[in-house]
């Protein structure tokens, strides 16, 4: 069985505190008067690196006090810097730099403090001052690039969903535009034929004679026609859901949202027209959580009561609480939609941020 992406990744990252153990080792060992607590030092701070992605604060901390007590006991060379370089770096990189700075000067103060100051370890220090800040300098570089690579991520994803929503809503208004031609020429022209067909046969009855049996054929057919016209224009006139709002929030977690879906209640099937009122709403709240909300969580509640079922879409994302949204299409849809079952709607900006909605809808059958 290949070895999971998450093993891999510790596997890596125990290989790189080893890695950098064994060179610091290997230093320490030229050195006269190494002792076990030194070589303990160095283990302990060299092998915390390979906790640093779940807690790269600690590991920052266990590195820097680790090698600073080795520089004092032991006086090494600049090598011995090497752990908390690394720690410094990946500190800076998920956004400590106040603690990785604060690192870099305990260890550079230990270092300078560990003999007497001589020119040479001023030159020393100096030099690694400027590794520390390269190692700032780089995990802040790395951020601020990885931070690039998701926005421009979630853009792509986000044009992509667009694309999709634009070429629906098309595809939606020329079915409805199909349907209206069809209803307004060719249903009328059918009608007339079938009619005449009807009243030639009628007439045929009536003064006793034989009905043509391509005359039979016509109103038969005329018939068949109406029927299946009909059939076709109420497909192409529906507006079903195409799926549930579990499978939006999935299609939702994988554009790249946070999204997590609580059912509460005794959940049951519904009646067409409060399914598809549910779908829509958690589709457009989704929808506009994606487009306005930022980096937001979304919390998606479906809640089954006795009489009615209350749908529940909130985020925590960048909505001002004293700046109500514009009644746009969407929100507008969704108020026909609650009015139509006769339930409620609130669809407003959060308190504490982010944005809200809430629809109550009616579970018996409308009037």
């Amino acid at each position: 069985m290949q070895p999971t992406h998450a093993l891999r990744r510790r596997l890596a990252d125990a290989a790189l505190a080893v890695i950098v153990g064994a060179l610091v080792v290997t230093a320490a060992a030229f050195d006269d008067g190494t002792t076990a607590l030194d070589y303990g030092l160095i283990a302990l701070g060299s092998l915390a690196l390979a906790g640093y992605r779940a807690a790269p604060r600690a590991v920052l901390a266990a590195a820097t006090a680790a090698m600073t007590a080795y520089v004092l006991h032991a006086h090494p060379g600049s090598l011995a810097a090497l752990p908390v370089l690394a720690a410094v770096h990946t500190a800076a990189r998920v956004g400590h730099r106040g603690v990785a700075a604060a690192a870099s000067a305990v260890f550079l103060a230990g270092f300078v403090a560990a003999g007497p100051t001589t020119q040479e370890v001023m030159g020393k220090a100096t030099l690694l001052a400027g590794w520390f800040l390269c190692a700032l300098v780089t995990g802040l570089a790395d951020r601020n690039w990885r931070a690039y690579l998701r926005q421009t991520e979630q853009r792509a994803l986000e044009a992509e969903r667009t694309r999709e929503e634009a070429a629906l809503r098309r595809a939606g208004e020329e079915r409805l535009r199909i349907a209206r031609e069809l209803h307004d020429s060719l249903t009328h022209s059918i009608s007339i034929v079938k009619l005449q067909a009807g009243v030639a046969v009628h007439l045929a009855r009536k003064r006793g004679e034989e009905v043509p049996p391509a005359l039979l054929a016509i109103q038969e057919a005329g018939g068949e026609a109406m029927r299946e016209l009909r059939a076709t224009l109420e497909v192409l006139r529906t507006d079903e859901p195409t799926g549930t709002p579990a499978l939006l929030v999935e299609r939702a977690r994988a554009a790249g949202l946070a999204v997590a879906l609580t059912v509460t209640g005794d959940e049951r099937p519904l009646t067409a027209t409060v399914d598809r009122a549910a779908y829509r709403i958690v589709q457009e709240a989704l929808t506009n959580a994606a487009r306005h909300a930022g980096s937001a969580k979304v919390a998606v509640q479906l809640d089954y009561g006795r009489e009615d079922l209350t749908v529940r879409v909130d985020d925590d994302g960048n909505a001002d609480p004293t700046c109500p949204p514009k009644p746009g299409i969407g929100l507008t849809g969704m108020r026909e939609r609650v009015a139509a079952l006769g339930g409620t709607l609130h669809a407003a900006p959060r308190t504490d941020g982010g944005f809200s909605v809430r629809a109550e809808l009616p579970l018996g059958e409308m009037a």
